[in-house]
């Protein structure tokens, strides 16, 4: 990077600096810095010393100085700060762990590191970091490995054992096969053994769980960053036992047997925890008993080697004085109510002591202005002169105007562009305006006097050096606002999972020919000595069904919207026949007025746009956002369908906040440039204001007028809107249903936009569809529709899903904790003093107001208000609208805010008594905060001693895996999916959804609407086959119950020869060689697929015969079949009478020769596929897929 250390190196106080470095202890001060100059001069000045510490006020501050020393460092760490006040909660997320491994393992590794953090990072006490190397494990692919001494060793290291590593800090073993998630790579290790060697190291996908690459070597470190030996443990606890003793006693002499028992509760349920478990979640917490000299993350540095960079120093220690007093406060609060010990309060290393630290280290002070000598020990202070660059919003020319400037001064001039091919275009258009510059990626090449070189790279803002004439630019100053970067997008290869994994005993299951029964588990059934798995389904009047594994593809789970219960059918009944004949017609009636409807629609002639504008493109670049690709996808869609000659009619469904209004906002602007109107029609009040207010901030430098029409407005303005309606004068009018009035006329509609359709009433929709007669309409959802359904009404809707995060949101910090009142103030506390809001999700009506008047009390500062469905309409959204405008600070109100709010400076949520709730309700809830930059918090309370231990546990290791968007995530998304099928189909639809569940109705709509656009069917039948060899999953070499049933139903599934073979890959990979009757299970799977191809009924051994029965409306060519009975004439006949088959002998020449007979009966299969009609070949087999 010599072109940018260069300009450094020409600054008399930079080199005066550099020469100190050496010597230096204490604090040498450079004032002047500014913005990402900063970054420059860390680098520049960093190059003296192996590793980097940087130590900004905040995590603001600090992931800014991360995110511009990227383009200088691009390994640099964030080191995040652990938060010390919640640290008591039962579960949080571990991405915190996470990011703070990926620093240690650096540091162990010894590289030369770069860390950013923040000084609440550099504050809590942490084990010494020789403690965690005794810790690391390293295996090489021939080391010898003890598999029972590493599950012993993961555990103490902080892994979870689990059936399969899924997410970043679990591991599983199965046979030979260990599986660890580390938190320090990007996907999971699997090490395959080969009796007590390692055979193969290689990492996997933890979705697909199938391998990417070898590895040769791995170093395995700690999943937590609290270690303890026994020896320690055993220690640690028994002063923790003294200290609790001494601590009851106190608060009985004191009288107070409530603080009393609660201590003794928590202390006694930890330990227990550590003792009994070796589950070392809450020692964190405990950490002074366990070791008397903790040290600190600047410990962790060795001082010869290591360059303290201090970002502002005096914020700095305002910073350490606001978290210490905080946290001291917050400590004695709860000390005195007795959910703490004294020891437990020391976990924070105090101002004085952390000032004195670093006074003794080699620190370089970076300022803007000079700063006072305070606590610090500043040896010498040295000022450099920077300034920043204009901003040139947009303007090329102005840009132009000082390059010429500078290039005649002599100044060297460096273009930073955030993408390769927008560096090449810079210097392209530099060239076009009669300015010479150079591209290049050659960081070492000099720049000239006089030379203008643009390259890639990032940096939020540019700086001038004016002594050394040296400038920099970035893309934000030319342009404005930088877009967000984006993220990489990780492809997901190979099938998903289907839905089988989260069956368990007593689900209610759906077997297409028998009905509704209930799963009761795997069993294991030997006939005539051949052993083979069946699946057993209990249905009405105690009547079981064992039906084979292999033919699992027939069951699917039981999905309906409620969680009622379903009745179960009879065995042999004619009930079950009787539902389907009904639900079959029903679909069929749906699926003709479907079909009529598109039919309808594309006769009609539309409004024909024209391609985009200059204007438009403008427009576009100003979204501050990086469009995620599914909404490029569908702008790109929308438009299409603006400028044919059809009439628009596209549904956009996406989650809550994943950019459905951009989409809409630029299909209205378009619209709007040739003079058409553009009716957004909402349907609460509320959520009007809001796209108003989106629609105003977009629009704002465009001469485009925006209405808005509700009940906030007074009726002169509401008649003035509709009178400038009718005369054309409003481009864009937003409101709720009152826009759908006899009073509202519209001089040219062009478009109608629908915001969450499903929440209009039925005569609403009758008007809806009156407007929508020759428009173009664009509806938007919330509630995903389920990937199925989107399928089988492809071609009859249009349809655009956005199912990708958009970036830049961060995550959000989950804690699951008992309630107490401490923990609510100081939430909501600390929200406060940063300027946010709060929700309190309370979910009963009748003493809704005795919470609100509780939290009240406990922050009296605060404006608390609550808000219920029962509220009259006008009072509710009165509340609502004050939220929005921030009068209100703490909102306390049931689950209503689910559905549509969107505030980005609500980033805290308490949700109180959470084990009440449904997974999908929590998502939805969840997804109300975090919707800015800043770190989000959602707390999820509940009672301990009310709730029975078992459901409680499960409930909250779902909520764990819903932290980080896991498998939790998936059963909420069935969940919300359900509900958007029903919406979608309309309300009639959903009984007969519920009656045969979701997945048969799917498939069920799915043929229907084939048949009414007039494709053929495939008839249906079934194929079975009964060949006497064991074909079963031994529990030896898949143990766990769920994963065999997912493999069974994928097995089933198979289709041909490619997936087959894919699938014993798979199988090799996850689960090591696979035993004889698992081949062979695979083996009829693939027999199964190609018998059905080719119109088998049945194929059925008995003895040495096997007799292959045909499908009688089956379509082979009759006239090929002679050729190959006289080919294999001595092993195969054919029996006609009753029914028509074949019988294939297995007997030899020899008289104690047999032929295999699942070969010969393939080689057989394989003859007659050349029997297929031409069309058919290809035939997509009518077996549920």
């Amino acid at each position: 990077m010599q072109a940018l250390l260069q300009p450094l190196s020409k600054l008399g106080e930079y080199e005066e600096i550099k020469n100190r470095i050496e010597k230096n202890r204490g604090i040498l001060q450079l004032a002047g810095c500014i913005d990402s100059q900063k970054a420059h001069v860390i680098y520049g000045l960093g190059q003296e010393k192996k590793n980097r510490l940087v130590i900004a006020e905040n995590e603001l501050k600090a992931k800014e100085l991360y995110e511009d020393l990227k383009f200088y460092y691009p390994d640099v760490f964030y080191y995040p700060a652990r938060d010390l006040i919640f640290f008591e909660a039962d579960i949080h997320g571990n991405l915190l762990t996470k990011q703070r491994m990926q620093v240690i393992a650096a540091l162990l590794e010894k590289k030369s590191v770069t860390v950013v953090t923040s000084i609440s990072g550099c504050m809590d006490y942490l084990l010494p970091i020789s403690v965690l190397k005794k810790h690391v494990l390293h295996f090489k692919n021939d080391s010898v490995l003890d598999t029972e001494a590493l599950k012993k060793d993961l555990i103490n290291m902080g892994f979870e054992y689990n059936a399969q590593a899924e997410t970043p800090g679990q591991f599983a073993m199965r046979g030979g096969i260990v599986d660890i998630f580390l938190l320090t790579e990007e996907n999971p290790v699997r090490i395959e053994m080969w009796g007590d060697e390692i055979d193969s190291i290689r990492s996997f996908d933890a979705e697909s769980q199938r391998s990417i690459e070898n590895l040769d070597e791995i170093t395995i470190y700690p999943a937590e960053e609290m270690i303890l030996d026994d020896s320690v443990l055993e220690k640690g606890l028994i002063s923790i036992e003294k200290e609790r003793d001494k601590t009851i006693q106190a608060f009985r002499d004191a009288f107070l047997p409530e603080e009393a028992g609660r201590i003794k509760n928590m202390v006694n349920e930890a330990v227990s925890a550590m003792r009994e478990f070796h589950d070392f979640s809450s020692a964190e917490h405990f950490i002074r008993y366990f070791y008397k000299e903790p040290v600190t993350f600047l410990d962790y540095f060795e001082e010869e080697d290591t360059l303290l960079f201090l970002d502002e120093t005096n914020h700095l220690l305002a910073s350490v004085e606001a978290v210490e007093t905080e946290f001291r406060e917050s400590m004695k609060h709860r000390l005195e109510k007795g959910y703490l010990l004294a020891g437990q309060t020391d976990l924070l290393c105090g101002k004085k002591l952390l000032i004195h630290k670093i006074n003794q280290k080699n620190g370089i002070g970076i300022c803007t202005m000079e700063q006072q000598k305070e606590d610090w020990q500043i040896n010498d202070s040295f000022y450099l002169t920077t300034k920043s660059v204009n901003s040139y919003n947009n303007s090329f020319e102005l840009l132009i105007k000082d390059l010429k400037n500078w290039k005649k001064r002599g100044y060297q001039v460096l273009l930073l562009s955030g993408s390769r091919t927008r560096a090449k275009r810079l210097a392209q258009d530099l060239l076009n305006e009669g300015l010479t510059a150079v591209y290049t990626e050659d960081r070492n090449r000099e720049i000239h006097e006089g030379e203008i070189v643009t390259t890639y790279g990032y940096a939020r803002s540019g700086f001038e050096y004016p002594m050394v004439r040296f400038v920099l630019i970035t893309e934000s100053d030319i342009f404005g606002k930088e877009k967000k970067k984006k993220r990489k997008k990780t492809e997901y290869s190979g099938k998903k999972i289907q839905s089988f994994s989260e069956l368990s005993i007593g689900d209610y299951v759906v077997h297409e020919n028998h009905g509704l029964g209930i799963y009761r588990g795997i069993e294991k059934v030997t006939v005539d000595k051949v052993v083979k798995d069946y699946i057993k389904i209990e249905y009405a009047g105690n009547s079981n069904l064992y039906i084979l594994a292999t033919q699992l593809d027939l069951l699917q789970k039981y999905a309906g919207a409620d969680a009622r219960a379903p009745k179960l059918n009879k065995l042999g009944g004619q009930e079950w026949n009787k539902t389907k004949t009904k639900v079959r017609g029903a679909v069929k009636n749906i699926a003709k007025d479907l079909v009529a409807l598109y039919a309808a629609r594309q006769e009609k002639n539309g409004y024909c746009y024209e391609p985009d504008t200059v204007w438009q493109k403008e427009f576009e670049e100003m979204f501050p956002f990086e469009e995620t690709e599914d909404q490029l996808a569908a702008i790109e869609a929308t438009k299409k369908d603006m400028e044919s000659n059809k009439i628009m009619d596209r549904l956009v469904c996406g989650d809550v906040g994943y950019g459905k209004t951009e989409i809409a906002i630029r299909a209205a602007f378009k619209a709007v440039q040739e003079d058409k109107q553009v009716v957004y029609l909402v349907p609460t009040t509320i959520l009007a204001q809001q796209h108003y207010n989106t629609f105003v901030q977009r629009m704002k430098d465009f001469p485009v007028r925006i209405d808005l029409l509700c009940r906030f407005k007074t009726p002169a303005e509401q008649r003035k809107t509709i009178e400038d309606l009718k005369k054309g004068f409003v481009d864009i009018v937003i409101g709720t249903h009152r826009l759908l009035s006899k009073d509202v006329v519209y001089k040219d509609l062009g478009m109608l936009i629908v915001d969450e359709e499903q929440r209009f009433g039925v005569t609403h929709k009758e008007k809806i569809k009156k407007l929508k007669e020759n428009v173009d309409v664009l509806t938007l959802t919330a509630t995903p529709i389920p990937r199925t359904l989107h399928m089988s009404l492809i071609g009859i809707r249009d349809m655009s899903v956005l199912e990708e995060a958009p970036m830049d949101r961060m995550p959000i910090q989950t804690y699951v904790m008992e309630y107490n009142e401490e923990m609510v103030r100081e939430a909501i506390n600390r929200e406060l003093a940063r300027g946010g809001q709060v929700y309190y999700v309370y979910n009963r009506v009748n003493d809704i107001d005795e919470i609100t008047n509780r939290i009240a009390k406990l922050v009296p500062d605060a404006n608390v208000a609550f808000a219920h469905g029962q509220m009259p309409e006008h009072q509710l959204e009165k509340i609502m609208y004050g939220f929005i405008n921030g009068e209100i600070d703490v909102l306390v109100s049931t689950t209503i805010i689910e559905t549509g709010l969107d505030i980005s400076n609500a980033n805290t949520m308490i949700i109180h008594d959470s084990d009440r709730l449904g997974l999908s309700q929590l998502y939805q809830l969840r997804g109300r905060v975090g919707r800015s930059n800043r770190t989000s918090y959602a707390f999820l309370m509940y009672k301990k001693d009310k709730m029975l231990k078992e459901v409680a546990e499960k409930r909250l290791h779902a909520i764990r895996e819903f932290t980080d968007l896991g498998s939790g995530f998936k059963i909420a998304m069935r969940d919300l999916e359900i509900r958007g099928a029903g919406n979608l189909l309309g309300a009639e639809q959903h009984g007969h959804l519920e009656a045969v569940g979701y997945d048969l109705y799917c498939k069920m709509l799915n043929e229907a609407v084939q048949e009414e656009r007039g494709m053929e069917q495939a008839e249906e039948f079934e194929t079975t086959i009964d060949l006497e060899m064991d074909a079963y999953i031994p529990p030896k070499y898949i143990p766990n119950e769920y994963q065999k049933l997912d493999i069974y139903k994928r097995i089933a599934g198979i289709e041909n020869e490619e997936e087959y073979e894919d699938m014993l890959e798979e199988l090799m990979d996850r689960f090591g060689e696979p035993p004889k009757a698992v081949q062979n299970l695979l083996a009829i799977a693939n027999l199964k697929a190609l018998a059905h191809r080719v119109y088998v009924r049945e194929i059925k051994q008995i003895n040495q015969e096997v007799k292959v029965t045909m499908f009688e409306r089956g379509k082979l060519k009759t006239e090929g079949i002679p050729a190959i009975l006289e080919k294999y004439k001595d092993r195969m006949s054919v029996r006609t009478g009753k029914e028509f088959y074949f019988l294939i002998s297995l007997k030899g020449r020899k008289a104690k020769e047999f032929y295999k007979a699942l070969d010969l009966v393939l080689e057989i299969f394989h003859e007659f596929e050349a029997l297929l009609p031409e069309s058919s070949q290809k035939i997509p087999c009518s077996k549920e897929q």
